[in-house]
């Protein structure tokens, strides 16, 4: 089995949801031993299985497969006494619990950092480390999407906001965590030394769209938010084709494209109607031009326009559902979907994390587990006796 770059690193996940089990999943994927410590009840996430037919859970699945899943009550001595010990073998620590649960627990980095020299504490918040709101409830759709403007920079005045879809920011932030721990692992191959690696949600919701936030910035005005009916760049916009499907023309470079883009068309008089001559005049009638390319673009369905466009040099893409995506063929050369086995031992397609190594290639290592399912395997591999085990089980501390 390929295994991947970060095979040998010893991963303890303490997190719930998304942002932080998001950094474990990607660190399974890459092949480290990702232990999974869980409440009694279980990360929330599994619950949404109500959402999904055949009591599967997708998305569950995606930010979980490859981990060891141990069931503990940390609020019993004994059963922090076990975080302890995987801790003392660990090379990194991701969590997303809020700071101030951490810090009852003893759980934070400062009561950690002496005891475990050369541990990555790799930690996700909603809101940062530092001021008032930091304990503050948060998921993406709050602190990414919301509170980190990209809800508002999206929706022109007067319309309702568009509702996202969900783990947007979920997975970037994890994907940033995953990357700050590959980072502190290389340093502390250097030198030794274990270090905190922090990353949230609302800071992640401002690099996304980080563009509009630095022109902020730098020149104190707010994003102004777009319609497709008059764009800055009419060249650098959707258009709905007369089977009902859209596709993307990608003119950034506004005049270089703009003759192709005329001809294509069939409207080679376009090129230098004054009106449209410059990106200058084109972004002064964008409306109007707009309305134009409407009206030409919908005579056609998308797949008479793809070899036209593509004769002509246009840049372009098509705008996919999630299922045409998933019959892309190029999708697939680009290793969007991974085979993943499944808890009933099936063999099915799911999304591959978004990144590949060609001298050390990954692998899904396994399923996503049950609740507890590992408990007592990585007990132990901990040291404790099968008596030990059986009485942490009949006092309620593991499952």
């Amino acid at each position: 089995m390929l295994m991947g770059p970060m095979d040998g690193v010893r991963v303890v996940e303490m997190g719930l949801w998304v942002a932080g089990p998001s950094c474990g999943g990607i660190l399974a994927d890459w092949g480290a031993d990702v232990v999974k410590i869980e409440p009694l009840a279980g990360d929330p996430f599994r619950s949404i299985e109500w959402s999904y037919p055949d009591n599967v859970n997708p998305p569950f699945e995606l930010d979980n497969r490859g981990k060891r899943s141990l069931a503990l009550d940390i609020r019993d001595d004994r059963g922090l006494a076990v975080v302890h010990d995987l801790l003392a073998m660990a090379d990194v620590f991701v969590t997303n619990y809020r700071p101030a649960g951490l810090e009852r627990a003893g759980l934070d980095y400062s009561s950690l950092a002496d005891r475990y020299p050369q541990l990555i504490y790799a930690q996700v918040t909603g809101y940062g480390l530092g001021g008032d709101e930091r304990d503050r409830a948060a998921y993406d759709m709050g602190a990414f999407y919301s509170r980190g403007g990209i809800g508002a920079a999206i929706t022109p005045d007067g319309n309702d906001m568009p509702y996202p879809r969900s783990g947007m920011g979920d997975h970037m932030t994890g994907l940033a965590a995953a990357a700050g721990v590959s980072a502190a692992l290389f340093h502390r191959a250097r030198t030794g030394e274990g270090q905190q690696v922090s990353t949230s949600l609302l800071r992640l919701g401002a690099y996304m769209y980080g563009w509009d936030q630095n022109v902020s910035a730098r020149l104190d005005v707010d994003a102004e938010p777009v319609t497709r009916s008059q764009p800055p760049n009419p060249l650098l916009n959707g258009y709905r084709c007369c089977d009902n499907k859209w596709i993307w023309l990608l003119g950034l470079e506004a005049d270089r494209h703009w003759p192709n883009v005329a001809a294509a068309l069939g409207r080679p008089d376009w090129e230098h109607d004054p009106r449209f001559d410059s990106i200058e005049q084109r972004m002064k009638h964008s409306a109007e031009l707009v309305a134009a390319m409407d009206e030409v673009i919908v005579t056609k369905a998308r797949e008479e326009w793809a070899p036209i466009l593509d004769r002509h040099g246009v840049w372009w893409a098509k705008v996919q559902s999630t299922l045409e995506m998933r019959s892309d063929p190029q999708a697939h050369a680009a290793g969007c979907y991974v085979k993943a086995p499944t808890a009933e031992g099936q063999m099915v397609d799911m999304v591959a994390t978004p990144v590949d190594f060609g001298s050390t290639p990954w692998d899904v290592s396994g399923a996503a587990p049950e609740l507890g399912q590992h408990t007592e395997l990585v007990l132990m591999e901990l040291g404790k006796d099968w008596d030990e085990i059986e009485h942490l089980k009949a006092d309620g501390v593991i499952s």
